[in-house]
């Protein structure tokens, strides 16, 4: 198995900068919702799969690391109205 050495190899990184890529496309589309704070927070979430996997890469280790993934994880629900 191939080390990893930077966070833009991991496939979870990959994933997520193409879905943020998809959210991207789909709230620029002018037939999208025109609720700008759900687009902006809709746009939010996206991109914080991938900051929180190339921030928790970048610490020391797993255990470290591992925190980061647990807060991605739990991500999806932050400011939900059904907290």
């Amino acid at each position: 198995m191939a080390k990893i050495e930077k966070f833009e190899d991991l496939e979870i990184w990959q994933l997520a900068r193409d879905i943020c890529k998809d959210v991207w496309d789909i709230i620029q589309n002018p037939s999208s919702p025109k609720d700008y704070k759900l687009r902006e927070q809709i746009n939010g979430a996206s991109g914080s799969v991938m900051d929180n996997t190339a921030e928790g890469f970048e610490r020391d280790g797993n255990r470290e690391f591992i925190p980061f993934m647990i807060y991605l994880k739990n991500s999806d629900r932050k400011g939900s109205k059904y907290d």
